[in-house]
């Protein structure tokens, strides 16, 4: 059977059936998804859990809810609600007998970090759970750039706290790459921060 295009143009079918060498199909795989940070986490979550290998959840945002309307009596539709108090960070749970606290920011910029996209309460948190010896950072993404790094909370307060001071208010990327541990995404799970956990564990032992 012969199939045309709109314009007129014969279609031709290939005679050799491409193929993709093993790092062009690890990058269609691996590099190109267009997932989101927290889809990519959550699907690591449940791999982890899946191999009992740690209990990490994504923090539910506690809602006050104020007007509900019930158009039939087996369902019930959310007419107006607030946000009962500042959220902290996204993500918790324990592993290997160790707390893990985390938050996970994305950046469509390329060559630094806003410390905007961070809130004080979320700061103050992350120094709380730290003071408590929990395993704390941050999961930042450079879409753009397909990049990933994990940095722990206590070089974060490092930048933080020189913004107060009349410091940048972002933080170069130069300075990720340095002051964090980047991460490559597979297939299972999406992103392994739990090698790098185990790399944060043992730094506190030396």
């Amino acid at each position: 059977m012969n199939f045309n295009y709109p314009d007129g143009r014969k279609f031709q079918r290939s005679q050799k059936p491409v193929k993709l060498s093993t790092s062009q199909s690890k990058k269609i795989l691996f590099g190109d998804r267009g997932m989101h940070l927290e889809d990519e986490i959550n699907e690591s979550n449940k791999y982890y859990r899946g191999h009992d290998i740690a209990v990490i959840y994504k923090k539910p945002t506690p809602v006050q809810i104020v007007k509900v309307d019930y158009p039939k009596r087996s369902r019930a539709v959310i007419k107006e609600a607030y946000f009962r108090q500042a959220s902290t960070t996204d993500y918790n749970g324990v592993y290997n007998g160790y707390y893990i606290d985390f938050e996970a920011k994305e950046t469509t910029q390329k060559s630094s970090f806003p410390l905007k996209n961070f809130h004080q309460h979320q700061i103050d948190h992350l120094r709380a759970c730290e003071k408590q010896n929990g395993i704390c950072f941050v999961i930042i993404k450079y879409v753009a750039l397909k990049r990933y790094f994990i940095m722990p909370a206590t070089k974060l307060f490092k930048y933080w706290d020189g913004q107060k001071h009349d410091g940048p208010k972002s933080i170069q990327l130069s300075e990720i790459v340095n002051d964090s541990y980047e991460i490559t995404p597979d297939y299972n799970p999406t992103l392994p921060y739990i090698d790098i956990i185990n790399k944060l564990i043992e730094s506190r032992k030396e």
